[in-house]
Formats: structure tokens, sequence, C-alpha cells
């Protein structure tokens, strides 16, 4: 994704003026007669979303972008729309909207293109900053979102286990990282075995990538938590064809895992940074997993596997008790975990879950001021006897009910620390919307990383 950030152009740059039904009585004074003839001649409307390309002596001479009125409900990604309706070119902010950070960054989201597959003709955006806003934190966040789009918009036959790997050396090579991985076999002799049973029917063998950065020293460690399930079929408890149809976004934890750690490592804030990503394929084979088998854990828990298809939290289990096993200031884990958060909160609200109402609290306002939303949902402690098994310390499904918070508390059984954080993600969007193109999408890191900064910037 080319940069769409630029500096210096000033007037050269085409102004975009948003407007408001209270706002455009002045802006009509401002852009003059001529531009005012036009937009009234066009029959143009301060209406959210609006939009009118102006004339001007050497072509385009402005836009007018209708926002929402100040008492009503306002999408601050809204100019993410633009993008859509503009020729290339450079543009400026004429008047500033509610939020200029947001808008920007909407802006630069809204040009993204997925383009591996398929010819398409380069667009050219530049977006003059104003002097007010981090232009270097706004553009790694950008390039941040788009390393996660692109990871969980490639197919599984480009985007398997060693793929993924691949992108999280080429991540770590670029910030000065470490990157290993425990490979096949290896995972049951390095004590991974719940790893090793989800992936090893794939035909690519399963793995932890485990990627580490910055000084230890005095600086707080943080630990991210990727699931990376490079295609689900569901295994023997198959899913249906609808249901598999979108199963390469299945990593989309790890894809956000690997875009937060850019954010993080590009801003150098202060902290001792790794990253687990267990990469597999549940695939079906002859060595599939099963249905009633039982396997330890690395935190010697020993689990039944109540549906093949609750393979997520089996890998996180594993990866989760390595993490635990340093006492880090945080672990936060992100997943596309369970059909029932859609359910609860939809494809756009991915919920969380943590016990540090503290963190709670602080996530929450970051969420709402990033324009990246999340809502928290309880840990609720009887429904542990959900996830009981007569054979095995625990079950890996829960029943039909509360599915989302079942499997939060499964993963639970294998963290100690106070600070642990799980995202249950959907990381999709399923039609276009204000700087969310169709396709992959990079959910929670931006609020994460909002505060992050503000205790370790």
């Amino acid at each position: 994704m080319d940069a769409v950030f630029t500096a210096g152009a000033g007037a050269s740059a085409t102004p975009i003026w948003f407007v408001t039904a209270q706002n455009y009585p002045d802006v009509r004074k401002r852009i003059g007669a001529e531009a005012c003839a036009f937009a009234d001649a066009a029959g143009f409307k301060a209406k959210p979303g609006r939009h009118l390309l102006l004339p001007g002596e050497n072509g385009l001479g402005g836009v007018l972008f209708g926002l929402a009125a100040a008492a009503e409900a306002q999408d601050p990604f809204l100019p993410g729309r633009l993008p859509q309706q503009l020729p290339d070119g450079v543009y400026r902010f004429a008047n500033e909207p509610p939020d200029a950070r947001l808008a920007a960054l909407a802006f630069a989201l809204g040009t993204y293109r997925f383009a591996r597959y398929r010819k398409a003709e380069a667009r050219k955006f530049g977006l003059d900053l104003p002097q007010s806003l981090d232009r270097d934190d706004l553009a790694r966040i950008v390039e941040a979102v788009a390393l996660a789009r692109d990871l969980i918009n490639t197919p599984a036959n480009d985007m398997g286990p060693a793929e993924l790997e691949a992108a999280a050396q080429q991540l770590a090579a670029r910030h000065g990282a470490a990157c290993t991985s425990i490979v096949g076999d290896d995972l049951l002799a390095q004590n991974f075995p719940l790893i090793h049973a989800v992936g090893r029917a794939g035909s690519t063998a399963p793995r932890l990538i485990d990627l580490s950065w910055g000084e230890a020293g005095n600086n707080p460690r943080i630990t991210l938590v990727g699931k990376g399930v490079c295609f689900d079929t569901g295994g023997l408890d198959i899913k249906s064809e609808s249901s598999m149809l979108q199963m390469k976004k299945d990593m989309g934890g790890a894809a956000t895992a690997l875009a937060l750690a850019h954010m993080i490592m590009a801003r150098g804030l202060n902290v001792r940074l790794r990253v687990l990503i267990p990469a597999v394929e549940n695939a079906i084979a002859a060595a599939s997993f099963r249905p009633r088998d039982i396997y330890p854990s690395r935190k010697g828990i020993t689990v039944e596997i109540g549906n093949t298809d609750a393979e997520g939290r089996l890998i996180l289990a594993d990866a989760l008790a390595l993490a635990d096993e340093e006492k880090p200031a945080l672990i936060a884990d992100f997943a596309t975990l369970t059909g029932a958060a859609r359910t609860a909160l939809g494809p756009d609200v991915p919920p969380f879950f943590t016990d540090d109402d503290a963190l709670a609290d602080e996530l929450m306002q970051c969420a709402a001021a990033e324009n990246d939303p999340l809502w928290r949902l309880p840990l609720w402690r009887p429904y542990e006897a959900m996830l009981e098994s007569k054979v095995a310390d625990i079950n890996n499904v829960g029943g039909s009910h509360a599915g989302a918070i079942t499997a939060a508390l499964f993963m639970r059984r294998f963290v100690t620390v106070p600070s642990w954080l799980h995202v249950d993600l959907f990381a999709w969007t399923a039609s276009a919307k204000p700087g969310r193109p169709e396709g992959g999408e990079c959910q929670a890191a931006r609020a994460l990383y909002a505060l992050l900064c503000a205790r370790y910037g």
C-alpha cells in the first residue's frame, strides 16, 4: 500500500470542504460565488456522505463532502468514502472535521486495494496533513492495517503455516527482532501437544512462531498471541459449505498480532515484546484428531475433544501457557474464535474478556477514541461447569449456550497473570464501509496500540 500522507503541498493540493447543515452557509462564503452557483445547479445538499466535485480554473477546484450535524450520530470514518469518489490527486482538508485525525486515517484506509491476483489500474492519492497531526504515527498504523488485510485476504494455498511464518520472519527482519519456529514433531518434543494434534493432518507441518523484540531490562514484557489457523475445515466435525467459504480468514488473529507488533516496533515503545503464533491447518486426513480423543496440554491439563471445530482454543491453550511462564505485564490474544460472538455483537464489534477492570475501562476508552469498536463480555464463572468432562480435566466445548464466554473460560484455565486480554474477532468486512473495504479487516489492534502508547510511549 503506497504512502498516502504527504507534506508541503499547501495551496496546490485540492481542498476538501467538510459541510454540515450548520456550517454550509459559512463554507459558501469561502468557496466563492461561482462554486456556490455550481453547487446549487447540481442540487448539492449538506447531508452525510454527499459529495460534489467543484470546477476550478485548471480542472478540479475543490470538493464538498457532507457530514452529520453536531447533534447527530457521527461516523468518524465517513471521510473514508472519499477515495471511491475522487480522481487521483493530492488533497487537503480546507476545514477540519470533528476529528481530523480519524478523518485522515479513514481516507488513507479507504485507498486500500488487494491486487495480488488481478491487474488493477494503480491509483495515486495524496493527503496533505495539517501540521497538528502526527504523520509518522498515522503512516505506521495504515501500513500495519494493510499488512493484516493482505495476510487475511491471501487464500490458504498461498498463506499456509509456512507462509505465515515467512511473513513473521520478514517483519522481524525489518525491525531487528528475533524470530524462531518449532515445527512438526518437534512440537511434541518441546511439549506443545495440542498445537501438534490440531495441525498434524495438514499438508504443511504445524508450528509455533516465536518473535521477540526490545530490550529486557526494566521494560515491561508484553506478549501477543494470535490464532494462526490458516484454513479451517472444521476437521472431522466438518463445517458446512457456507461456513467454510471464508475460512482463509481463520488466521485473522495472527494477522492482527503481527499488525499490532509492527505498530509497537515501528514506534519504538518501551516494552519487551513477544509474539506467539501457533500456525496450523485444521485439515481432514487419516491423521486428523477425533471427537472424544484426549490430549495433554503444555500446562498439564488434559483436554477431551468435544468438537474438532473448536480447534482455535486448543492451539491457543499451549501458546498461552508458554506466554504465562514469563509472567509478562500483559498477555493479549486475538482469535477468530466463535460464531457465538458474532451472534451476540455482530461482525463489527468484537467482544473482549478480561479480569482486569482497569485494563477493560482503559481499553473501552481507547476503542471509542480510535473508532475501533470493542465491547466487554463477562468471564462468568458459573459457566465453567459447562466445560466439565467425565474422563479428562476439561472439555474443549461447553454446549449450545454462551459459546463466546465458555471459549474464553476454557483459555483462562491456561493463564495465571492478572492482566490477560482475549479478543474474539471476526476479521472480515462483508460489505464495504467507509475506510473499510470488503475483505479482511484488522480489528482491535488500533485500540490496544493506543492503550500501549499511553502506558509506554
